[in-house]
């Protein structure tokens, strides 16, 4: 499909990679979630069809067939995250928006083993980059809750634009939470932001 040009890829900056989630990802991705359950359940949506706790592969392998499916319908780029090859989280450019938008959500997490080194912020912008340049969207959202500053870092050292408070925008942990809106243009980083990673990383 044209308009998803640049799908399915894999993607790599030093040990950090991105390639296309797979069925047989369902096993360790299940016993990723549930070992990082109380790590990752202040900022997951309340959702039944990625579950924290279930032992059983089902709820796993129907939410990456949604997920695939999705992407081939041009809605949506889940990527497994990996460090030195091994699986270590997602990263998903979701809820596109084609015609005069070409508008994405952004969403991501890491196994807490290997969390600040620098493989969400790689990741980023690795999927960024690929979206702008090669698949052709414009703009990049993420909404990330006020009280999450670990990943509101994330973010900010890679130059979003804080635009606001969506006040009660998702179901988290049993509630409507606000958010904060963070979002980058094409016209933002027309160096690329790998290029603005690499720079920043370079002087730190």
């Amino acid at each position: 499909m044209e308009r998803m040009r640049g799908w399915p890829v894999t993607l790599n900056e030093g040990p950090v990679g991105l390639r296309p989630i797979r069925m047989r990802d369902a096993a360790v991705w299940r016993d990723v979630r549930v070992r990082n359950a109380e790590w990752l359940r202040p900022w997951e949506p309340t959702n039944p069809e990625t579950p924290l706790f279930r032992t059983g592969l089902g709820p796993y392998l129907s939410m990456v067939h949604a997920m695939r499916k999705e992407a081939r319908n041009g809605l949506a780029l889940p990527w497994v995250v990996t460090y030195e090859g091994e699986f270590v989280g997602q990263l998903t450019i979701g809820a596109i928006i084609w015609g005069s938008a070409r508008n994405a959500q952004l969403g991501y997490w890491i196994d807490r083993d290997y969390a600040g080194r620098g493989v969400i912020p790689a990741a980023v912008a690795l999927a960024v980059d690929h979206c702008f340049f090669n698949v052709g969207l414009h703009r990049v959202e993420a909404s990330i809750r006020p009280e999450n500053t670990a990943s509101r870092r994330v973010v900010e050292k890679l130059g979003f634009r804080d635009e606001g408070t969506r006040r009660r925008q998702l179901h988290i942990d049993g509630a409507w939470r606000d958010h904060i809106c963070y979002a980058l243009t094409a016209e933002d980083i027309p160096d690329g932001l790998r290029a603005r990673w690499r720079a920043r990383s370079a002087r730190h």
